[in-house]
């Protein structure tokens, strides 16, 4: 098995190299004086499995680029070539708000399953859609990094046990997210309530709040975009008497100037998942993407056998 980084990513490649036990192509990369991409791949690929790594944050220059490579790929005698993509891009348009706009998840989605064998991803943003294979034809595996996170979370408290931890729930759309992450995490966890009292005017409860005076409260969220919600959080905390916040992101996306304004913030610290490279890592999720990547080649052989049959 080969793995090809296509996105800089350099640790998450060699960690997922690791737990693979495969081998990282070289690759040279760079691009002609008039924006046109140059790649050459010089190690033999014919017969292998090629694993394409290539988180898909700013997509636009990465995908036209991974569609290249694919074919190239496959040109060389590449047995499988499959996606891993921690962040999926191209999901937000999936239903014409207004007439004539365009469906770019389904088109994305297309152009992926005409190139790629698989597709291995990390909390997708699926809104209206259930599952992938609605709109990808390919084979998928959507996996989720709460347990990971209440992994990580678990040995965070056992290094400090005098200061246990709490996980916050900014509003009650989070309550299935918040009791996951403290199931795995092994806390407690709770739910903010927002009450109306106006069209303007909106009180926030926190439930039990003596209680939780000496822990650590952990706000987790799929995607830290402009953090605003973090920051209201944990301003709403701080005010209720909880100790500073624990910001923890699957996704580590961060709008411009984002980070430094939640750091300006009552904010202990902010940790992501290593899906998308920053300077946050500090959670690797090569072994929660090694089972789905073997499962789809083991899937991919076994089709192509029956089919050859």
């Amino acid at each position: 098995m080969l793995i090809l980084c296509m996105d800089g990513h350099q640790q998450l490649a060699e960690s997922l190299a690791r737990s693979l036990a495969a081998d990282i192509l070289p690759l040279e990369s760079r691009h002609f004086p008039d924006g046109e991409h140059y790649f050459n791949l010089p190690a033999d690929v014919a017969g292998q499995d090629v694993v394409v790594l290539c988180h898909l944050h700013q997509p636009n220059d990465k995908a036209l680029g991974l569609l290249f490579m694919a074919s190239h790929l496959k040109e060389m005698g590449a047995a499988r070539v499959g996606l891993v993509a921690p962040y999926l891009a191209y999901m937000r348009q999936d239903i014409r708000f207004q007439p004539g706009e365009c469906l770019t998840s389904k088109y994305f989605a297309r152009l992926i399953s005409e190139h790629f064998d698989y597709l291995v991803t990390i909390d997708p943003h699926l809104h209206r859609y259930h599952h992938l294979n609605e709109i990808y034809s390919i084979p998928t595996r959507t996996l989720h990094a709460t347990a990971i996170i209440g992994e990580y979370l678990q040995q965070l408290g056992q290094q400090n046990p005098q200061q246990p931890l709490l996980i916050v729930g900014p509003d009650e759309e989070s309550e299935q997210w918040a009791s996951t992450v403290a199931e795995a995490a092994q806390c407690d966890h709770l739910v903010l309530r927002k009450t109306r009292s106006g069209d303007r005017d909106v009180a926030i409860h926190i439930p039990d709040v003596e209680r939780y005076q000496q822990h650590l409260p952990v706000m987790v969220d799929d995607i830290i975009s402009t953090g605003r919600t973090m920051l209201r959080t944990a301003e709403e905390l701080q005010k209720q008497g909880l100790n500073a916040p624990l910001c923890i992101g699957v996704h580590a996306v961060f709008a411009d100037g984002a980070e430094a304004e939640m750091r300006r913030g009552p904010i202990a610290d902010i940790r992501t998942c290593n899906c998308i490279p920053h300077s946050t890592n500090q959670i690797d999720i090569s072994y929660l993407m090694t089972p789905a990547i073997l499962e789809l080649i083991l899937e991919c052989e076994s089709e192509t056998q029956e089919y050859a049959l």
